[in-house]
């Protein structure tokens, strides 16, 4: 079915929006190396101060919830493309200060303006746009087309210039979407009921912020919520160690694919990454799709034991030779990429509309807030322990974890809802 103007208009500007805030995100770890080299500092203070920008992108996601529900997501949104933008300038500035404080200060802003997104985003998408899971299928495909341009426009422009001038440089795309956006065109609740209240909202008190709190926990989005807090969970600590564990194969070690990155340690393991975040883009699409055929509780349960069976794959594979490695890189990548409609779509069928935001604000403190500890835990895991296994061995018990809650609310408890009830099946009708 073909989309309609709105769902057209809606699905160009947050579009736009998820693709530009994980171009700034994944660009962030190739700075990171040149900035080692640049200011002469440990890891560990390098890592506290990556910290600052990341960590406020998950804690953020609560409060830009609630304003979006407040505001509107569409004033939200262009707030964000303009923070994140207005950050990297002051990242490209910090240059001339010498001072890796400086860029602390402007990872700390990136960060704060980019939590914004993806509550505001995705809430227009679940209250403006009638066929949802098709532009959630493209929202998710523009989101994997930022992460894997980031790192790669990032590391290609360092080739030619200062990396002061890569970051002004990449702060122009985003400029550029919030003009688009203030020109953009359309009616954010054309998708609910019209007794719905799905607009912006009188300011949210604090007893309003506990009561409406109160009523989504109460409900099958408490269970949607740790579904979504494993798969956080297991996303983040693979995407960031998956590329240090490359590096020290047999077989990837002595593959330098652009030499003139050599300096900055970035090899064959950065491309087999990028490539998988480039398949992703199919499991966007493919995952997007299904959510108009299966419900979310479904596809959740298949592709979590399809990511346990993938990681505990990389334990024999790891010893295979290359062309095993890939294969089972671009496997893994699509389905990673493939689960995040269905949770995406979980939260919209679960929920309210008048409490959208909120509902993707929690989701993502869940995602990039809570799952973030598996930095931590992976870190520690490694560190401790010989070989990689046992770090494959935690990020499965993550995934056999979601796939059991996720059959958990296939099979009864999504019957109280705050939502709309959805007995099995019924959530592919939306």
């Amino acid at each position: 079915m073909a989309l309609n103007d709105n769902d057209r208009s809606i699905a160009g500007f947050t579009m736009a929006g998820h693709s530009l805030v994980h171009w700034f995100e994944t660009s962030i770890p190739i700075f990171l190396v040149v900035w080692l080299a640049e200011f002469e500092v440990s890891y560990a203070l390098i890592g506290l101060i990556i910290a600052l920008g990341y960590a406020p992108f998950g804690a953020g996601a609560l409060p830009g919830g609630i304003l979006a529900d407040k505001y509107g997501p569409k004033r939200l949104i262009l707030l964000c493309l303009a923070g994140m933008s207005g950050a990297f300038v002051v990242l490209a500035a910090s240059a001339y200060l010498e001072s890796i404080y400086a860029i602390a200060v402007g990872l700390l802003l990136w960060g704060v303006a980019a939590s914004i997104y993806h509550p505001a985003g995705l809430a227009l998408i679940s209250t403006g746009v009638e066929e949802r899971g098709t532009v959630f299928a493209w929202h998710g495909i523009a989101g994997n087309v930022g992460i894997a341009l980031g790192p790669f426009v990032a590391a290609t422009l360092l080739i030619f210039l200062e990396w002061q001038y890569v970051a002004a440089a990449l702060a122009v795309p985003g400029f550029l979407a919030a003009i688009y956006g203030l020109q953009a065109n359309f009616d954010s609740t054309a998708a609910v009921a019209e007794d719905v209240d799905a607009g912006p909202n009188e300011a949210l008190s604090l007893s309003g912020l506990v009561s409406s709190s109160r009523t989504l926990f109460a409900s099958a989005f408490a269970l949607v919520f740790v579904i979504v807090t494993f798969e956080g969970l297991f996303y983040r600590g693979m995407l960031t160690y998956l590329p240090s564990i490359l590096e020290g194969l047999p077989a990837i070690e002595g593959f330098a694919v652009v030499p003139a990155l050599e300096q900055y340690d970035i090899d064959l393991e950065f491309y087999i990454y990028v490539g998988l975040l480039i398949v992703g883009i199919a499991g966007q699409y493919v995952g997007g799709k299904l959510t108009d055929r299966l419900p979310p509780a479904k596809g959740l349960v298949g592709i979590f034991a399809i990511l346990a069976v993938c990681a505990l794959a990389f334990i024999p594979v790891t010893e295979m030779g290359l062309v095993a490695i890939v294969a089972l890189c671009g496997v893994f990548g699509f389905f990673l990429f493939a689960i995040q409609p269905f949770y995406q779509d979980a939260v919209a069928v679960y929920t309210p509309a008048d409490t959208r935001g909120l509902s993707y604000g929690y989701t993502y403190l869940g995602e990039f807030g809570l799952g973030a500890a598996s930095i931590a835990m992976g870190g520690y895991v490694l560190g401790a322990f010989d070989g990689t296994a046992a770090f494959f061995a935690m990020v499965t018990s993550f995934a056999l974890i979601g796939a059991a809650l996720s059959l958990a609310l296939l099979v009864g408890i999504d019957r109280f809802s705050a939502g709309k009830p959805a007995p099995a099946g019924a959530e592919a009708d939306d």
